[in-house]
């Protein structure tokens, strides 16, 4: 069974441990997790619903008429399937479509100096956006493995695009 990105993500917290929705929101937020996923605020219980539908997690606790504060923890279906997809992203590379290209695509539309200054924009952003994980990076109080893994490819694309950046504009790497 194929997960989205944000099943898989809200899943592997539940299979960490039980929660409920307010507190995966919590986590989400104090991992940094919007750096790199789309899971909104208003999407949490959206897809919780979904999971419990699918037989991937389970209400383990229901107060009457706390919907917010039901705890849901992962069946063993749920701990399976994360398992699987979590190893089919790491393990297969996968075609990510890039607005960047949809844009490099259409130069002909643009003058060299309306690329060059786009190109100068992306790159400062670029760089606000490194700066902006390395302050998330350092704020954890102790990295777990996965989040130093998360942090460091995060860092690595990010400091590619950088140079890539850099050198169609003509200015120095930043390292």
């Amino acid at each position: 069974m194929e997960l989205t990105p944000s099943e898989l993500t809200v899943l592997g917290l539940i299979v960490e441990r039980p929660r409920h929705g307010y507190d995966l929101e919590q986590v989400i937020a104090e991992r940094g997790i919007r750096q790199w996923t789309d899971i909104g605020f208003s999407s949490i219980y959206y897809l919780l619903t979904k999971l419990e539908k699918r037989g991937l997690v389970r209400v383990s606790q229901a107060p009457a008429g706390a919907k917010s504060r039901r705890v849901f923890q992962a069946t063993s279906a749920g701990r399976e399937a994360a398992t699987r997809n979590a190893l089919a992203l790491i393990a297969e590379p996968r075609v990510v479509p890039h607005p960047l290209l949809v844009g490099v695509a259409n130069l002909p539309l643009l003058s060299e100096r309306e690329y060059t200054e786009a190109l100068c924009t992306r790159l400062a952003q670029i760089e606000a956006r490194i700066t902006a994980v390395e302050e998330a990076e350092r704020a954890q109080s102790a990295l777990a493995p996965a989040a130093r893994e998360v942090f460091s490819y995060s860092l690595s694309l990010l400091e590619a695009e950088r140079s890539w950046l850099a050198a169609r504009v003509e200015v120095p790497d930043a390292d």
